[in-house]
């Protein structure tokens, strides 16, 4: 199947409704492939059945506000009427980051959790999850790091700083924020072996639509029921991956797929920029050669930004290359003219086997 086949081809769309609990993800058969799936062979949408807004959609489904939003542009964000279509996520191109324990891409306000194995097994499931990050002037801070405490139904201690940053905008915080549905940090929180006491946890019911935004003091805040599941999930000491990926670049069943998000608040990078960024990230994938890819659909990717992935490059099979270079080489033999002598061996043409990317473009020490 071509690239414009493919692309006509997931125009079939199916309306799916209800709640969809669905954050667990297969890995891709081929262990070299890098995307995900949720719904194969089509897009996933949802009528609503009632007046609601697309954040009341985006918590149903589990989405985060920047990530519905970008996939329904032309949807208003406050009046989503009775009856109308929203587009939901469907694929994902896993970060370029090591696949154990946690990796957070704030740059798409996601978690990738990868489940236990054991030794020299390959993961085969992965969880994802919508989060909050640090807004521009409280960072959440890039890395690898690793939990290093659990705790339950946590007190919350803010730190002068934010206390004074109440205080000026008129409301003030005590110096303990007791367990209960007000507290930031819900409850569930894993504390992280950085500086400054930066977890990922809950949230408290005023900022349950956040999630999926740059708002919090650098902590990463998730929806009430994903910090419980994963909470029970995580042990002390599983490693977080912390990397800001804004472009990825995957394979899946020997297609080639670009995402791509925008920038975080405060940063700025022109097209041209994000060209050459995609243009490294798919040499590399395609074993440090450059492929004849479809430049208009990279184009539409990088300047609509909506962190959809998009087809971009179609590559001959592995198993149709075999069977092609097997089919030369016999006929090679049975034209050769008739000789004591054995004839010379032919060999493989196939492109070699594309490698796992061990760093590139993870930002941290592995």
């Amino acid at each position: 199947m071509n690239i414009r086949a493919l692309l006509a081809f997931t125009i079939l769309l199916s309306v799916i409704g209800g709640h969809a609990n669905a954050t667990t993800y297969a890995m891709p058969e081929n262990s070299h492939d890098s995307v995900i799936i949720q719904y194969p062979d089509s897009m996933p949408l949802t009528r609503v059945e009632q007046d609601e807004t697309l954040l009341d959609v985006a918590r149903r489904f589990l989405l985060g506000q920047t990530e519905i939003v970008r996939l329904n542009p032309n949807v208003d964000r406050w009046l989503v009427k009775k009856g109308e279509v929203v587009r939901l996520s469907d694929k994902r191109i896993l970060p370029d980051s090591p696949h154990n324990g946690i990796t957070l891409n704030i740059s798409e306000y996601r978690m990738y959790y990868y489940p236990p194995i054991k030794k020299g097994q390959v993961p085969r499931q992965v969880m994802s999850f919508a989060h909050g990050v640090g807004r521009q002037d409280w960072k959440t801070p890039l890395g690898k790091t690793k939990i290093t405490q659990k705790i339950k139904n946590p007190s919350w201690h803010p730190p002068e700083s934010i206390r004074r940053e109440h205080a000026a905008n008129g409301d003030p915080l005590p110096v303990v924020v007791p367990p209960g549905p007000n507290n930031p940090l819900g409850s569930r929180a894993l504390y992280l072996a950085l500086p400054g006491e930066y977890r990922i946890h809950g949230t408290d019911i005023d900022k349950i639509h956040g999630i999926g935004m740059q708002i919090t003091h650098g902590c990463v805040r998730m929806y009430p029921e994903d910090i419980e599941a994963l909470y029970d999930m995580v042990s002390v000491g599983t490693p977080v991956y912390i990397v800001k990926q804004p472009i990825k670049v995957g394979w899946l069943d020997n297609v080639l797929y670009v995402e791509s998000h925008p920038n975080l608040e405060g940063e700025e990078t022109t097209l041209d920029q994000r060209f050459s960024e995609a243009l490294r990230l798919i040499k590399k994938a395609n074993n440090k050669e450059m492929p004849d890819f479809d430049q208009l659909a990279l184009n539409k990717a990088l300047t609509e930004q909506s962190g959809d992935p998009v087809a971009i490059y179609e590559r001959l099979p592995p198993m149709e290359e075999e069977d092609s270079v097997v089919s030369e080489q016999q006929a090679q033999v049975e034209n050769a003219p008739a000789s004591n002598s054995r004839p010379e061996s032919v060999k493989p043409t196939s492109k070699p086997v594309r490698k796992a990317s061990p760093d590139g473009y993870y930002h941290g020490n592995l």
